[in-house]
C-alpha cells in the first residue's frame, strides 16, 4: 500500500527508493531558486542532493520562489511533503526512484515579488538560480536584445518597490543588499538560452537602466552573471506518472518527476559569492560554456524542434513513437547531419556526430514518456533560439536550407491547429492569436507567415529561403506531410 511522501513517512519508505543520506535539520539555505519546475527538480536539486549525501556543503540548500500562477501551484503541492520529491529515473527495465531533500523552504506566492525580495535579505543566500523558460528573459526574439518595452519590464520600470516580474525583482533586491551594505548575489540561469548569463545581466541591467542608472553601473560592475549548459530530458507530470510511482514504489508523491537516466551541468567558474563544490557531483566547470551551449541548443533543442512539428501533424503523441516513425526519424537525421550539425563550432573533447547519436538514443527512450506537445509548445521563443540561428549561419556562407526551410514551414502548417486529418489541437504558444492569423494567411500566401520580423529577423528577406519555405508549405498543404517528408528524404523538395 502506498503511502503520503513527508520527512514522517520517509524512513519507512521501500528499501529501493533510495533516500537522503543526510539530516534535512543540518541544511542552511545558500541558494534561491526562483521557477521551481520539473526540469530544476530533476537537475540541479539531483547535484545538490547528490553533494549533500556525500556530507559536503550543508550551507548550500535551496529555497524555492516563483512569481506565476504554477509556483503557486507547486508550492501547495510540494508544502505537505516537507518539500521533498520523488525523482524516478527511466531505463528501459530499470527504473530507479530517489527522495532529493536539497530544499528546505518555498517563499509564499503572492500577487508581487515582495517575498521574495524580502527573503533575499538574508545574507546566508549567496546564489538566486533561475528556470523562467526561454520565453521570461524579456528580449526580442528575432534579435536577441533586451526589450525595454516587454509589459512587465515596462511594469517594474514604473513601480519598482512592487515588481511583478522575475528581473523587477532580482534588481529590487539587489538594490536592498546594496543599500544595507550586503555584498551582491551570484545570478545563475539554468535556461536554455545562449549565453544565458549574459542575456540574464542585460534583463537585470536594461530594467535598472530605466530605473536608475547608478544602480545599473552598480549591477554591471558587481554582480556575476555566470554562463551555463543544461541538459536533462524530463517530461511534464501526469496522473499516469503518479499512478506508476504509487504501483511501483508505494509512494504519494503530489508531484514526482520523471526524467531519462542521462544530465549534464556546465558551469562558468564565476562565483564572487562563493559556490557548492559542485565539481565533486560531476558538474563540468571551463571558462568555454559558449562550445558546449551552442552545440546543445543547436542540436538537442533544435533536434527536439525538428521532430515536434511534423509528428504533431501526423497526430503522434509520444516523442519515442515519433522517433519509431521512419519518416520523422529520416527527417531528423537528414537535417541533423547534413544542415544543423555541419554548422556547429568544434566542442573540446566532443565528437559532434557521436554527440548527434547520443541525442537520437534518448529521444527514442520509450520508458521517458515525453510528449511531442511539450515539444511543440512556444515555438515564438523557441524557433529563433534553437533553429533559426542553423538557418541564418548557413545562409551567410552560401549554403543551402532546404531541411530548415522545411521544419519552418512545419512549424507554420503547425499554427493553424489541425492535423492532416483534420484534428484540432490548441496552440500553446503565448502568441497563438498571432501565429494561427499568419498561418492562415500563408495557405495562400506563404511570404505572410514570414511576415512574423520579430521572430524571422533577417532571415526573411533571404530568397533562397523564402523559395524553399514556399515549395515546402505549398507540399505540405497539397499532398500532406508524409508525402512531403519522403520527397525531402528523396530529394525531391528543392
Amino acid at each position: 500500500m502506498s503511502q503520503p511522501l513527508n520527512l514522517a513517512t520517509l524512513p519507512s519508505l521501500p528499501s529501493t527508493v533510495e533516500k537522503p543520506a543526510y539530516e534535512r535539520q543540518a541544511l542552511r539555505p545558500g541558494i534561491l531558486h526562483i521557477g521551481i519546475g520539473n526540469f530544476h527538480r530533476s537537475h540541479q536539486a539531483v547535484y545538490l542532493d547528490d553533494l549533500f549525501n556525500r556530507g559536503r556543503d550543508l550551507d548550500w540548500a535551496l529555497i524555492g520562489a516563483g512569481v506565476r500562477p504554477g509556483d503557486a501551484a507547486m508550492r501547495k503541492a510540494l508544502e505537505p511533503q516537507d518539500w521533498l520529491t520523488t525523482v524516478v529515473e527511466l531505463e528501459p527495465s530499470a527504473h530507479r526512484a530517489r527522495v532529493t531533500g536539497a530544499m528546505v523552504d518555498f517563499v509564499s506566492v503572492g500577487g508581487d515579488g515582495k517575498a521574495i525580495v524580502e527573503a533575499l535579505d538574508d545574507p546566508r543566500l549567496r546564489i538566486v538560480s533561475l528556470t523562467v523558460t526561454e520565453g521570461g528573459y524579456c528580449i526580442d526574439p528575432a534579435t536577441g536584445a533586451f526589450n525595454p518595452e516587454h509589459p512587465e519590464i515596462v511594469h517594474d520600470a514604473r513601480l519598482p518597490d512592487a515588481p511583478k516580474g522575475v528581473f523587477g525583482v532580482l534588481l529590487g533586491a539587489l538594490k536592498r543588499r546594496r543599500d544595507r551594505g550586503l555584498a551582491p548575489f551570484t545570478v545563475m540561469s539554468c535556461d536554455n538560452i545562449p549565453g544565458n548569463g549574459h542575456v540574464a545581466m542585460n534583463a537585470v541591467a536594461g530594467l535598472a537602466d530605466l530605473v536608475d542608472p547608478e544602480l545599473a553601473a552598480f549591477v554591471r560592475e558587481h554582480v556575476a552573471f555566470p554562463n551555463s549548459m543544461v541538459d536533462r530530458i524530463t517530461p511534464a507530470t501526469s496522473d499516469r506518472e503518479r499512478s506508476l510511482l504509487a504501483e511501483r514504489f508505494e509512494i504519494q508523491d503530489n508531484w514526482p518527476v520523471f526524467c531519462e537516466p542521462f544530465r549534464q551541468w556546465v558551469l562558468e567558474d564565476h562565483f564572487p559569492a562563493g559556490r557548492p563544490a559542485l565539481e565533486e557531483v560531476d558538474v563540468t566547470f571551463t571558462r568555454d560554456v559558449a562550445a558546449f551551449e551552442l552545440m546543445k541548443i543547436r542540436i538537442l533543442n533544435g533536434g527536439h524542434a525538428a521532430i515536434a512539428y511534423p509528428a504533431a501533424l501526423l497526430g503522434i503523441h509520444f516523442v519515442h513513437d515519433a522517433m519509431a516513425d521512419p519518416l520523422v526519424r529520416g527527417f531528423l537525421d537528414k537535417v541533423e547531419r547534413e544542415e544543423i550539425v555541419p554548422c556547429v563550432p568544434p566542442v573540446p573533447g566532443i565528437d559532434l556526430q557521436d554527440y548527434y547519436d547520443l541525442i537520437a538514443r534518448r529521444f527514442s527512450n520509450p520508458d521517458v514518456g515525453d510528449t511531442i506537445p511539450r515539444l511543440a509548445q512556444d515555438g515564438s521563443n523557441r524557433q529563433p533560439k534553437f533553429i533559426l540561428p542553423s538557418t541564418r549561419d548557413r545562409l551567410k556562407a552560401g549554403q543551402d536550407v532546404i531541411g530548415l526551410a522545411l521544419e519552418s514551414a512545419l512549424w507554420c502548417r503547425y499554427c493553424t491547429g489541425t492535423t492532416d486529418e483534420g484534428a484540432a489541437f490548441t496552440l500553446d504558444d503565448p502568441n497563438a492569436a498571432r501565429l494561427i492569423q499568419a498561418a492562415g494567411a500563408a495557405r495562400d500566401n506563404p511570404e505572410a507567415f514570414l511576415e512574423l520580423r520579430d521572430i524571422f529577423g533577417d532571415i526573411a528577406a533571404s530568397a533562397v529561403f523564402r523559395a524553399h519555405f514556399e515549395t515546402a508549405l505549398r507540399s505540405l498543404w497539397r499532398d500532406g506531410t508524409r508525402t512531403t517528408l519522403q520527397r525531402y528524404l528523396e530529394g525531391r523538395l528543392s
